[in-house]
């Protein structure tokens, strides 16, 4: 690095330490650039330290409790819970998150990614501050800033009766009763955690039914799963307040909501757990300074979604400061990280395919899916074809007991995939050979050749392919 007040420069420069930047930065120095990465927090970013990993390392620990319960009462197991030791379970969660760090970190020094420890501000198309330096870029700057919560309008999380999906795993204990406040993946993930722990769980979804991006079949089947764990839900449902009562351990909030049908409801909960959403963080970043503005939502739209680049010349975005079609999702902003490293090393990538984008929420039951939903294709006036097997037709869907199904929604004719949605045990680990199905444009007849293991859950995957290639076995046409 150059002293005094002269600027360094470097041939990339990353904003942002989360999985979009970091990925960014390590492609980009793989291929021989230059790259200095900028990040005022942790590298990693929310997936690594708030969201992605910790939430599934709890998720794990919960489907470790519900297995106890289906040990007794479903295989004659006679085990019981004693006690969840609440601070040995967040020390192996913070123990797998500290590990995750250290790696990305000693990557990025194998690499040679110069890490800035700073809040960065743009000065230029080409130019950051952050730390009392200016750095510059001779190919190229990538804005990787990431998302937050979003909040709804007077109402303050406080950390412990009023939490947000960054900080309800770092919450103190584990609370008797909890109302969460959104059914998309996060929410429902969080919901069912919480009923997992022993919880009193409400599910509150404005939209008229959870996870409203997915197939409507998929919707339905989570819903009765979660219903037939005591989980309360109420879609088409909006708040309408909510106040704190009570101190210490006998506190809570008094949550007040407006049904689909008009009726008001109101819920004593211990803690209000908000799900609504997130939103790019912008701020102080100097968008202006380099020609940039946000649209309606805070996003930073490229002009051009092939590299990614937006109306500045050689200024990029990834991750969550993109709008739709990118999902906001880690594996996307891997992707996008790679793609536009790529295009900076004077690439031609290949533009990423977002709707063979997978997308899974890890909640008991799972949802996995990949491609158009079955509405999606109709309304795109596509000759569409549907197939559909419950999971509980195969032995090892039986096995398992939890229900579930594989749907596939298939182009008329023998044409190719559109898209397969999966909901029940394991599904996230299905989801890949659906994901190469779409992205290669399989048809069912391609599937229908290959052999799935016997016995496990892929086989209904399989199973359905048979069908629609007119070779059905346990499945009529």
């Amino acid at each position: 690095m150059t002293s005094g007040n002269e600027p360094d420069t470097a041939d990339v420069l990353v904003v942002g330490g989360g999985t979009g930047g970091y990925s960014t930065a390590l492609r980009a120095a793989a291929l021989g650039l230059d790259v200095v990465l900028v990040e005022r927090d942790l590298v990693g970013g929310t997936c690594l330290h708030r969201g992605c990993i910790p939430s599934k390392a709890m998720l794990h620990a919960a489907e470790l409790v519900d297995g106890i319960a289906e040990a007794r009462e479903r295989w004659g197991v006679k085990a019981t819970l004693d006690a969840v030791d609440w601070p040995a379970l967040t020390a192996t969660r913070d123990d797998i998150v500290a590990r995750n760090h250290r790696g990305v970190e000693a990557h990025l020094a194998h690499a040679g990614v110069r890490v800035v420890r700073a809040a960065a501000r743009l000065t230029g198309p080409r130019s950051v501050a952050a730390g009392g330096r200016e750095y510059t870029a001779r190919r190229g700057v990538v804005l990787a800033t990431g998302s937050r919560p979003r909040l709804l309008p007077g109402l303050v999380p406080d950390g412990r009766r009023v939490v947000t999906s960054d900080d309800a795993l770092f919450a103190p204990g584990l609370p008797d009763s909890v109302l969460v406040l959104g059914g998309g993946a996060i929410g429902v993930e969080y919901a069912s955690l919480h009923r997992s722990m022993g919880a009193r769980v409400v599910l509150v979804e404005a939209a008229e039914r959870l996870l409203p991006l997915e197939d409507a079949e998929v919707s339905r089947q989570l819903g009765r799963g979660l219903r037939r764990r005591g989980i309360e839900l109420l879609t088409g449902a909006r708040l309408t307040g909510a106040e704190p009562y009570g101190s210490g351990d006998g506190g809570g909030v008094r949550v007040t909501v407006l049904t689909d049908r008009g009726e008001t409801r109101v819920h004593e909960v211990a803690r209000l757990l908000v799900a609504v959403g997130r939103e790019p963080v912008t701020d102080g970043l100097g968008l202006a300074a380099a020609g940039l503005a946000t649209d309606a939502r805070g996003h930073v739209a490229p002009a051009d979604w092939a590299r990614l680049e937006t109306a500045v010349p050689g200024i990029h975005v990834v991750g969550d400061l993109l709008p739709p079609p990118s999902p906001g999702l880690a594996h996307a902003s891997f992707a996008e990280g790679l793609l536009v490293a790529e295009v900076l090393a004077g690439g031609a990538p290949r533009p990423i395919d977002y709707p063979a984008v997978p997308r899974v929420t890890y909640s008991s039951p799972q949802t996995a899916s990949v491609g158009l939903t079955e509405q999606q294709a109709r309304d795109r006036g596509l000759d569409v074809v549907v197939n559909t097997m419950p999971l509980t037709a195969v032995a090892k869907g039986m096995v398992h007991g939890q229900g579930g199904s594989v749907k596939v929604v298939a182009t008329g004719g023998g044409g190719p995939v559109l898209g397969v949605h999966l909901v029940g045990p394991h599904v996230s680990e299905m989801i890949a050979e659906s994901q190469l199905i779409v992205g290669w444009e399989a048809e069912p007849a391609d599937v229908a050749w290959h052999i799935h293991p016997h016995p496990t859950l892929s086989e209904a995957v399989g199973e359905v392919f048979l069908t629609l290639a007119g070779r059905g076995l346990h499945q009529s046409a």
